[in-house]
């Protein structure tokens, strides 16, 4: 153990901290900015200062209840990079001073610094700046997740992904291109649609101007796409079963828009025989292999051309601002917060 470690308990290890907290869940207005003094971390914990903080749908989600915390008050946020300040006992494989990233509970990333459970951090290489991997660790995992578990994709494969131009649909479109796969893209202005396609996207769709299932039939002969991947739900992933070709299969795994409500089972099969996944990426990494399996690959597809959008930078004072223009449908790539 470093002599830099922190020891439990020691009343000199304790260290101020600026957090973004909710005490009841409801709108973006019941964020608040408090001060803490973080303990020494405890064994199996690092203490980390963050330099970058992601912004994601899940932290809207956290803050309204739909996913509620484990107690509150709590602070908001999944995903960071930093450097670790210091170490509990028993930690192994990590340094004071050195850069790490993480994704995933425990909740907290909305802060200047805080304490962490050893496990969830990984060691970041030099080629890897801590705004890029802040900005789509969590994304990148998703995408391992819905790319090699949830449907394996293939060379030749034809894909439908929702909000393309968004932070999550941008990692998609790249993932899967260089997968193989051919990508169509819904988004929500010309801009964006732009934006996509810079990104690799193969086909744009303006789902305000047109009728994205009748487009998707269009663009595949009549077919359909293998897989679609909808993080918008409501009335949008209904339509998407419209869209998938028969043997094929939708992946739901947000609602924007929405709960769509019970499915009929009529509308899935036999006559059009489409599977329906329901994947959490929190589940998926609970896991601990398949957690550093997912930032592997991430950290892989990062040196190997993938590219992060960071749309917006924002101080975390602003961390209401932040999930309000993620909310708006208005932002493109990542949002992040700057502690």
């Amino acid at each position: 153990m470093s002599s830099s470690t922190a020891l439990s308990g020691d009343s000199s290890s304790f260290a101020p901290a600026t957090q973004a907290v909710i005490h009841r869940y409801g709108g973006a207005g019941e964020i608040e900015l408090e001060t803490v003094r973080l303990p020494a971390p405890g064994a199996g914990e690092i203490r980390v200062r963050h330099t970058a903080i992601g912004v994601n749908f899940v932290d809207v989600y956290h803050r309204t209840g739909l996913y509620p915390l484990p107690a509150l008050p709590a602070a908001l946020g999944v995903e960071a990079a930093g450097v670790v300040e210091a170490i509990g006992a028993g930690v192994e494989g990590l340094q004071v001073g050195q850069r790490i990233a993480y994704a995933g509970p425990p909740a907290g990333s909305y802060a200047t610094a805080r304490n962490l459970p050893a496990a969830r951090a990984v060691a970041l290489p030099e080629d890897v700046a801590d705004d890029t991997v802040a900005s789509l660790l969590l994304r990148g995992i998703t995408a391992h997740m819905l790319l090699t578990h949830v449907r394996p994709v293939k060379a030749g494969d034809t894909l439908l992904v929702h909000a393309a131009a968004g932070g999550l649909g941008l990692v998609l479109v790249q993932w899967a291109k260089a997968l193989g796969a051919r990508v169509i893209g819904t988004v929500g202005s010309p801009a964006k649609a732009e934006l996509a396609r810079l990104h690799g996207l193969d086909h744009a769709i303006l789902y305000r101007d047109a009728d994205f299932v009748g487009a998707v039939q269009d663009l595949t002969g009549g077919q359909g796409v293998d897989y679609a991947i909808d993080g918008i739900g409501g009335a949008t992933l209904t339509a998407t079963l419209g869209a998938v070709r028969p043997y094929g299969m939708v992946a739901s795994i947000g609602q924007v828009a929405g709960d769509s409500g019970p499915l009929d089972l009529a509308q899935l099969g036999p006559a059009r025989s489409i599977a329906l996944s329901r994947p959490g990426v929190f589940r998926f990494m609970a896991d601990p292999g398949r957690y550093r399996e997912g930032a592997a690959a991430t950290l892989a597809r990062l040196q190997s051309g993938l590219q992060a959008c960071v749309g917006e930078v924002l101080p975390l004072a602003r961390a209401a601002d932040a999930q309000h223009l993620l909310e708006s449908g208005r932002s493109h790539g990542a949002i992040l917060l700057r502690p």
